[in-house]
């Protein structure tokens, strides 16, 4: 991981740049660089992370991380807490207990 400091942070639009702490050309970092962090990032904070390139070949922040911010548990949806998710695991139920049951008669 790189370490930097965010140098500047525009909040209405969800993006900074990141002054890397080895001299280099400043980071873009945008806020979907940073999931799970459990606060929004400020100008002056630490931030660790990796370098990639987007579509255009510019250099940007990817999987980074607020130096000291807690990182929040993944917030994925889980198929069982939406309707579609268990009406589907119940016809998967439906679909094994009948296979079962063909084989048992055969």
């Amino acid at each position: 991981m790189i370490k930097g400091v965010l140098k500047t942070w525009k909040e209405d639009r969800g993006f900074g740049f990141i002054s890397p702490d080895d001299g280099g050309k400043d980071i873009f970092i945008h806020i979907s660089a940073l999931k799970g962090t459990s606060r929004r990032p400020v100008t002056g904070d630490v931030i660790y992370y990796q370098v990639a390139r987007d579509n255009r070949g510019k250099f940007k922040a990817v999987n980074a991380y607020i130096d000291g911010v807690e990182i929040l548990e993944d917030k994925a949806p889980s198929l069982l807490n939406s309707k579609k998710g268990i009406l589907l695991l119940a016809l998967t139920i439906v679909l094994i207990v009948t296979v079962v049951a063909v084989v048992v008669v055969s």
